[in-house]
């Protein structure tokens, strides 16, 4: 039996420390990054993507078992202490509006990317899936949350990532300037503009930038409706697997029942992180912990990520990104508008 056999810790160890690195440099690069729209997650996948296509193949026998760990199962870790971002109380910012807005819009954008992907641009459904996940939830940590339940190859979650980082981006600079036309033409308040803002941007840094740019009533409307959108990773995850296992059997090919169980965790942290037990303090420090892990997962994807994979993919995944960019723009401010009035605001 040899060492790497009886202690599997010390064959993980290089690679581990290889996503730490990687993961550190991309948190000290944050406070600089952010200008961009770019959290600590996406620059540690590039910054993978950058190791893996030079240094990395040279090393992969040593450092290969504990990237992929920290790709898998560290990242499982880290969507269950991203539970403590949230807590149920946040709905109460938005109430019942709020939370319709987000239930249609996580559900159109999906299923619209189920479509369009599949018989429109003639995407795999991997790939569909995950720049739908992107698109309709929250981000890269939806996206990197699916990727456990599809079991995609890595160049498809790199892929779908980049759209979110791509199109987050532009919506960060383009929101505010829609502003005076949505004050001016449709009555919007900063509360309306948040609720807009957060039902249909793509990741939290983003959306904070983006209603920080009209004010902060408006950025604290945003973040808790965004926050909502997290609240149903959960569940759709759940679906999802639920979808893939009878898809599977249609196929002939009888699947396991896979309950995503971080998914579980997740709701559970952060219906425990409600009742406000812990201090901040330490909330703050598992968050930070939260985010290097998270980070760590990037890099280690990234790292295992092929140039050329990604050139195959071509221009089909960006036309989806792109036509479900619109859509949260024209038919998130259709829904916003319609639910409200539904309500009665």
């Amino acid at each position: 039996m040899t060492a790497t056999t009886s202690n599997p810790w010390r064959a993980r160890l290089p690679g581990l420390l290889l996503a730490a690195a990687l993961a550190l440099a991309a948190m000290l690069l944050e406070p600089w990054t952010k200008h961009f729209g770019m959290s600590a997650l996406p620059t540690a996948i590039v910054l993978g993507i950058l190791l893996g296509n030079t240094v990395f193949p040279r090393i992969s026998g040593h450092a290969g078992a504990g990237v992929d760990y920290a790709r898998s199962r560290l990242l499982r870790v880290g969507i269950v202490l991203f539970g403590f971002r949230l807590t149920f109380q946040d709905i109460l910012g938005v109430g019942a509006t709020g939370i319709v807005i987000d239930i249609i819009m996580v559900a159109c954008t999906f299923l619209l990317a189920l479509f369009l992907g599949r018989r429109v641009f003639k995407l795999d459904r991997d790939s569909s899936i995950l720049i739908g996940s992107g698109a309709a939830i929250c981000g890269a940590a939806a996206v990197m949350a699916a990727e456990p339940v599809v079991k995609a190859q890595a160049h498809k979650v790199s892929v779908a990532v980049a759209t979110v980082v791509v199109f987050g981006t532009i919506a960060m600079f383009l929101y505010p300037l829609f502003w005076p036309i949505l004050q001016s033409h449709h009555g919007f308040d900063q509360h309306a503009y948040g609720l807009y803002v957060g039902s249909s941007v793509h990741e939290v840094a983003q959306v904070v930038v983006a209603g920080k740019s009209v004010g902060d009533d408006a950025a604290n409307i945003a973040v808790i409706e965004k926050m909502i959108r997290v609240i149903l990773l959960a569940p759709f995850l759940l679906l999802l697997s639920a979808w893939l296992r009878d898809k599977n059997d249609a196929s002939g090919k009888r699947a396991p029942i896979v309950i995503p169980w971080f998914a579980i965790l997740f709701l559970v942290v952060g219906a425990f992180n409600s009742f406000h037990l812990l201090p901040k303090a330490l909330v703050d420090a598992l968050l930070m912990i939260d985010t290097f892990l998270l980070a760590m997962a990037m890099g280690a994807l990234g790292v295992r990520t092929h140039a050329g994979a990604i050139r195959q993919a071509g221009l089909k995944p960006l036309l989806l990104a792109t036509t479900l960019f619109a859509w949260l723009i024209v038919g998130g401010l259709l829904v916003n508008i319609g639910v409200a009035r539904l309500f009665g605001h």
